[in-house]
Order: structure tokens, then C-alpha cells, then sequence
């Protein structure tokens, strides 16, 4: 029987201005993962909460990376899941709340604009566990999930470097924060490791606590546009689905774009993958499932977890083959920052 869980619909959509859907108990396979057949249930059973801020599901990057760990939990874990997405500002707290009150545990809070909500919730629901993506909220029962992107983003910039036939590339970041700024800094130190000389532009779509730097595509092309015309031929962007304006820019400039947090060549059309050369890859996936899969087995404390490149929580992606050619100069790299004879700065 296949259930399709619409719990507190109407409520949800005057109070909140979302819908959740939920993977039913007996459901063979879930709704929200499709092609995934749910795994063995536990005792009792594990009930995963995930929070979406806007966007949600199909932004080809953050979001979506943190669905797939979602729908791993579902098919290895045999986890019910219950995801909400943020419409609004104002729906992130709300989310939360209604998550913790249908009973999922562990609520994971997919984004560092959580953070203020996350920790009113968690505070007035200590037997509740809660993961964050991207931020560090200090309480006993939250885990905070973060990610070195410094070191992804400094191989795609040694690729960069290595692809460019102009020594020109250039790095879009969203909101001009710490947390992408070490986007920038791991970018630029890459393709400098390269070509010392290389010209890297630099330009933010908006200032700290400005959303709309992670939803304008126009502007990110307008600047790759501008940047594919003046030599640029390689330009990475770190600004959720901002990203995807850069990626037209690029296949009607016929040059590089460079995607982050997913493979980006996976969801892409077949032209577009002609100039994806790599995505910078933030294993957002990773962390939700190993999330879950703690809670699962009876690890319910706090703390903070880095994903490097020593586990694999970050990297870089291959489809296409466009890095065939120099995936041993990267593969050493790689290992220069495992090994520590690299360290990759986290401020430009």
C-alpha cells in the first residue's frame, strides 16, 4: 500500500504556507524519493524531519544534495520523512515547530539562516535531536553539521587554472559573508598554485542578510556575460540557484561554468553539460544521513562535525570527463591537503 501523508494540510497552509508530506509506515516506497524502496523499520521507528529554507527540492545544488541523504536514510535506514519548506522568512521557525510536534527526531535544519530559529526551538525541546547545515548553534542537542568548502573549492580552482587557456577565470559568491568568502579564498588559493599570475575576478550578488543573492540568475549572468566578454573563459559560482544564470552565460558564451555543492552536470540539459567543466561538491548528503543514522543507533548529543577531504565530505566532481587530462595533478593536490602540506585559507 502506498500512503501519502498530508498531516495538518489545511493548518499548514493558513499557518505556515507550506505543505508536508510524509513517507507513510507501511509504504513500500516513498513519495518524496522515487525509485527508492523503503528499508527495514527500526524499534521504534526512526522519523526524519528535514527543514527546507527557501528553494526547497530542485535547485540542482544545496537543497537537493540534502534530499538525497534524506532518501538514503529512507531506503538504508527505513526511515519515515517528513520535509517542509520555507516560503518566507518567516517560516523557518514555524517549520521547525511543526516538525518537532509530529514527532521526528532527528529535525535536521537545512541552512545557516536557521540558526537564530533553530536554537529558540531546540532550547524548549531538549528530548528533541537537531542537525544544521553551514552553522554552529551551540546546545547540548543539536548537531552542527559544517564543511571545509575551502578544500573542494581549491581544487576546482586548481582545474580552473589548469583548463583556462586565457588566465582569466573568475568566482560569483551570493550573500558576501565568512561562509562563502572561503569559497572565494579556496578558489583564488587553487588557481594561484597553478599560475601564480592567473587573473581571478571577484563579485557578490549581495551583502550579508541580503536572501536574494541566493535567487537571482539574472544578475549572475549579467556578470558572466560581462566577464566571458572581456576573456574570462572558467567561472565557478557559489550562490544556490543564482548559479544556474552563470551556466547560461556560459553556453551562450561558449565557455566554463563551474558548479557547487551537487554535481551539477547531473541535472543539467546535454547542452548545458558541455560547459559544466566540474562542481565543487559539498557532501551535504552525507552529513544528513550520518545524521540520521546516529540518531538511529542512540547518539543524540550535540557537537560539530567537519566534513573534509579526508572523509569525503567535500571534493570535486568528474562527469563529462573534461578534467580527465589533469585529474592526476588535482588527485595530488588532494593529497597535499590531507596530508597537510597544503592548508587552504578560508578568508580571500
Amino acid at each position: 500500500m502506498r500512503k501519502n501523508n498530508r498531516f495538518a494540510a489545511v493548518a499548514l497552509l493558513a499557518t505556515v504556507g507550506i505543505l508536508g508530506t510524509a513517507c507513510g509506515s507501511d509504504s513500500k516506497k516513498a513519495d518524496l524519493c522515487p525509485g527508492v524502496t523503503k528499508g527495514s523499520v527500526s524499534t521504534p521507528p526512526l522519523k526524519l524531519g528535514v527543514a527546507f529554507d527557501t528553494g526547497g527540492r530542485g535547485d540542482g545544488t544545496f537543497n537537493d544534495a540534502a534530499g538525497r541523504g534524506a532518501c538514503q536514510a529512507v531506503g538504508e535506514l527505513g526511515a519515515d520523512l517528513t520535509e517542509l519548506e520555507a516560503t518566507s522568512d518567516q517560516d523557518r521557525k514555524p517549520n521547525l515547530e511543526t516538525l518537532t510536534k509530529n514527532g521526528d527526531n532527528p529535525v535536521i535544519a537545512v541552512g545557516f539562516l536557521f540558526s537564530d530559529d533553530l536554537k529558540t526551538v531546540a532550547t524548549a525541546n531538549p528530548k528533541t535531536t537537531y542537525g544544521i547545515i553551514d552553522s554552529v548553534v551551540d546546545l547540548p542537542n543539536v548537531k552542527s553539521l559544517v564543511f571545509a568548502a575551502e578544500q573542494g573549492s581549491f581544487l576546482v580552482g586548481a582545474a580552473a587554472a589548469l583548463k583556462s587557456t586565457t588566465g582569466h577565470i573568475g568566482f560569483i559568491g551570493g550573500q558576501e559573508i565568512d561562509l562563502i568568502k572561503a569559497f572565494e579564498a579556496g578558489y583564488t588559493a587553487g588557481a594561484k598554485a597553478v599560475n601564480p599570475d592567473i587573473k581571478v575576478e571577484v563579485k557578490y550578488l549581495g551583502a550579508a542578510g541580503d536572501n536574494a543573492a541566493w535567487g537571482s540568475p539574472d544578475k549572475a549572468k549579467e556578470i558572466a556575460n560581462g566577464w566571458y566578454a572581456d576573456g574570462a573563459d572558467v567561472i565557478y559560482t557559489a550562490a544556490g540557484g543564482s548559479g544556474a544564470g552563470t551556466i547560461d552565460a556560459a553556453v551562450a558564451s561558449g565557455k566554463w561554468a563551474i558548479g557547487v555543492d551537487s554535481d551539477q552536470y547531473l541535472t543539467a540539459t546535454p547542452e548545458q553539460q558541455k560547459h559544466i567543466l566540474t562542481s565543487a561538491l559539498k557532501r551535504v548528503d552525507v552529513a544528513v544521513f550520518e545524521t540520521a543514522k546516529a540518531v538511529q543507533s542512540g547518539d543524540t548529543k550535540g557537537g560539530v562535525r567537519v566534513f573534509d577531504l579526508k572523509d569525503d565530505g567535500v571534493g570535486y566532481s568528474t562527469s563529462g570527463g573534461y578534467l580527465d587530462d589533469v585529474k592526476d595533478k588535482l588527485e595530488a593536490f588532494k593529497q597535499q591537503i590531507i596530508d597537510g602540506t597544503i592548508v587552504v585559507p578560508t578568508k580571500p
